[in-house]
């Protein structure tokens, strides 16, 4: 019923959108500069048009955080959403550490083998600042650019100073507790009945994978993504910022800050709604996404 390579937590799940959406899951080896090994690397593709979406998600996530947003952008375009290096289901090698260098030339590779055509490019929460990075490094590859409650403008965190053996072991575990799992998700959402068991499941399905407490270690060592406000003017790209007004993650004190730091930017902001527009505010998402790549 599933690709063999998701943990058997997925039969668990009890929505059709998500029952479907881990169904068409797939995956490719991916070559890379990084290391001499393939890259098993989890993606979903859906729809047709002549300018592909690309969507990335957040911080210790995975593509499930698409499942409601990308059928709706397939209705007219192509749609690609990815698991970043070291995040979701895709291969986590324990040669290979994860960092923002690391997981932009995944994504380009990824990109490059694939895709290959520029891209409406739209990260969400930690998957906006990896958005940010990657339309800096390869601009070519970014045709516009949209941003959902974007990290990008915060200092690295400064847990990753402390995370060290054995603490960074007993903070990964601390994350992989159901009951935390299931507060994190509670408190991404305004409407807090999107905290469905279900949901939790999407939340922690990506826990199960071989190497994901190492991975995230790594990653978080690495001081993850930092501040880019020194470069966001170099952002020539057409870009829409979408935030949700009861943002209690990220907050809302960055969204009018992106928007003045990004030269070619609008910010709109989602009435009843918390981090994740995406899953909480669906619909409205894909509405104001798709009038974005049809504007010229």
């Amino acid at each position: 019923m599933f690709p063999d390579f998701l943990p058997k937590l997925t039969e668990s799940l009890t929505e059709s959108t998500s029952i479907s959406f881990a169904q068409n899951i797939e995956y490719k080896s991916i070559y890379t500069p990084l290391i001499s090994e393939q890259i098993n690397t989890t993606f979903l593709s859906e729809g047709q048009g002549d300018t592909p979406i690309l969507l990335l998600h957040g911080f210790d996530s995975s593509i499930f955080e698409f499942r409601r947003l990308l059928p709706l952008l397939a209705t007219q375009y192509q749609t690609w959403t990815v698991d970043l290096l070291g995040f979701g289901f895709t291969d986590r090698l324990p040669n290979l550490k994860v960092n923002p260098g690391a997981i932009a030339t995944h994504l380009y590779s990824f990109w490059k083998t694939l895709i290959d055509q520029p891209v409406i490019l739209v990260g969400a929460s930690m998957g906006g600042a990896a958005a940010i990075d990657f339309t800096l490094t390869y601009p070519e590859v970014v045709k516009k650019l949209v941003l959902i409650d974007s990290a990008g403008l915060k200092n690295n965190p400064i847990i990753s100073k402390f995370i060290f053996p054995p603490l960074d072991y007993f903070a990964t575990e601390f994350l992989r507790r159901p009951q935390v799992r299931e507060n994190i998700s509670r408190s991404a959402y305004f409407d807090k009945s999107f905290a469905t068991l279900d949901a939790n499941i999407c939340a922690r399905l990506h826990l199960e994978m071989p190497g994901w407490n190492q991975a995230l270690i790594s990653f978080t060592k690495s001081g993850g993504y930092g501040n880019f406000k020194q470069k966001l003017d170099l952002i020539q790209q057409q870009t829409l910022i979408l935030w949700g007004e009861n943002d209690k993650i990220l907050g809302t004190g960055d969204a009018a800050k992106l928007e003045k730091a990004i030269p070619n930017s609008q910010l709109i902001w989602i009435p009843n709604c918390g981090h994740v527009p995406h899953l909480e505010k669906s619909q409205v998402t894909a509405n104001y996404i798709l009038d974005f790549i049809t504007d010229n």
